[in-house]
């Protein structure tokens, strides 16, 4: 394991500064280069416990001095074993790793808010409450298999190809450094719940794509699945060292462009086709644009997005290190404006008005295009990234529209054909292989396409997937909840 004598140095040193106190300010350099003598470019067992050691010296003179804390923390650094070298990294990565996971949280509210203002009023409890229904199954069933499915560690049923994990506290659950090391500086619980926070995401797609004609029990069932097989399997092929790691040049895909968002943009597309448009989109040839009922709902959604995609992005470094994080936080933030500012201009120049929800969907394109790439390319390259999925964003869902696929909130665009280029544009400014990048999006959309025609039409054909005409017109809070989210303001109230 080759580590850095700078970053080494500062490890030490700052490990028994902040943790004792026993340090100054001036002792810090000499301590470090002490360290370093000990340990050299090449860092084996037996080095890393002298380092350990050495580094532990002022504690251990802190604590034979009577100092209490000086004694905790000995004993908290020896349990980290010939990690505890990096223990303050490891501490500050671990901090790091939940707050990036609370905010991917975030981004649900984000999806529920934005898919409740896209869509008409009478539709917004059951928007709402998909949501809500997402996120709890996304969890329950990825503690169940998902995650030990989607880092199966070896246990494959088919090599590379298919794998089935056991239950969340069966492996996996190593609470040290020994977990990841330097580069996935979390503990098992600490990398389970920020993936979870993933999992859910590729439903939450299809929730928008089927709004507001969709049977709710049928859509749960579907959901489940979704979350529980097809995402954890699919994944496990990239981010569980699958054959799409195992290519002579392996497909690359940061934090999900492909793996999470064209996933569930093409399970969209495959459910919405199943599904048909709704009553009154498309009626004697022409598009009849049903809106929205809150356009401030919307923003409020895709600006908790944007906020929560630092986490989604920024958690995916899988440390605190602080050279990625950076990156990573600029790439996300100038490739959503780069969207933004890109769908404006070409929503004005060929729909004639500028189009707040077209502005609204080029920062989630922008985002979902540089997911794949955030940590590999720099900030310029992001904002062309960015701005070519902000202009992609606009026409696929005019073209969508055109062949009467209805998407109320244009989430295969987003996700589908803005996660597809993403992944793409890696080949072209991250350095990646254009074949292994076009390898793994063709086969992961595929695989998400499959699933959701088979599942989502056998569901079709037995118990059914869309609600009556009545039903339909009269608003699925009603039908489906017996609630509707604004009495004060309906019918029946007046």
């Amino acid at each position: 394991m080759k580590i850095k004598k700078y970053l080494l140095a500062l490890l030490l040193s700052s490990s028994a500064f902040l943790m004792t106190g026993s340090l100054s300010a001036q002792d810090m350099p000499e301590v470090a280069e002490e360290a370093v003598a000990t340990v050299g470019d090449t860092v084996d067992e037996a080095a890393l416990v002298a380092a350990m050691e050495l580094a532990l010296a002022p504690a251990r003179a802190a604590a034979a001095a009577g100092d209490p804390n000086a004694a905790d923390y000995i004993a908290m650094v020896e349990a980290q074993g010939s990690g505890a070298y990096a223990f303050d990294f490891f501490t500050v990565s671990m901090l790091w790793t939940v707050i990036a996971a609370a905010l991917v949280f975030l981004m649900h509210l984000g999806f529920a808010t934005l898919e409740a203002g896209l869509t008409q009023s009478k539709n917004t409890v059951n928007i709402l409450f998909k949501n809500v229904f997402i996120i709890s199954i996304g969890l329950i069933t990825y503690a169940f298999c998902g995650f030990n499915t989607h880092y199966p560690l070896g246990s494959w049923i088919i090599e590379n190809w298919l794998s089935w994990g056991s239950p969340l506290g069966v492996g996996n659950v190593d609470d040290t450094w020994g977990y990841g090391g330097l580069s996935l500086a979390m503990t098992g619980y600490g990398d389970f719940i920020f993936q979870a926070m993933f999992a859910a995401t590729a439903a939450t797609i299809v929730s928008g794509a089927v709004a507001e004609r969709v049977k709710l029990g049928s859509f749960m069932i579907f959901a489940t699945l979704l979350v529980a097989v097809a995402y954890p399997i699919v994944g496990a092929w990239h981010w569980g060292e699958g054959w799409l790691n195992q290519m002579a040049t392996p497909f690359y895909d940061f934090a999900g462009s492909t793996v999470v968002h064209a996933f569930g943009g093409f399970a969209a597309l495959a459910c919405v086709m199943l599904l048909g448009p709704r009553a009154g989109k498309y009626v004697d040839g022409k598009i009849r644009p049903i809106l929205g009922h809150s356009m401030p709902l919307a923003t409020i959604g895709v600006f908790l997005l944007f906020l929560g995609w630092f986490g989604f992005n920024g958690g995916s470094v899988l440390s605190a290190n602080p050279a990625g994080i950076g990156l990573v936080f600029v790439t996300t933030a100038l490739a959503a404006a780069g969207g933004a500012l890109a769908s404006i201009a070409t929503s004005w120049i060929f729909l004639k008005k500028p189009d707040l929800s077209m502005a609204l969907n080029g920062i989630l394109a922008g985002l979902v295009g540089i997911t794949a790439g955030a940590d590999a390319m720099g900030p310029w390259a992001a904002v062309t990234v960015g701005a070519i999925a902000g202009v992609l964003v606009v026409f696929s869902i005019i073209f969508f529209d055109k062949v009467k696929i209805d998407d109320p909130v244009g989430a295969i665009s987003v996700h589908g054909v803005c996660g597809v280029w993403g992944t793409l544009a890696v080949a072209f400014f991250g350095g990646a292989s254009f074949m292994s990048q076009l390898t793994g999006a063709v086969a992961v959309s595929i695989a998400a396409f499959a699933f959701a025609i088979i599942v989502f039409g056998i569901l079709k054909v037995t118990i059914g997937i869309r609600v009556s005409p009545e039903e339909e017109a009269e608003g699925l809070d009603i039908g489906e909840h017996g609630a509707e989210a604004y009495p004060d303001f309906a019918a029946s109230s007046r």
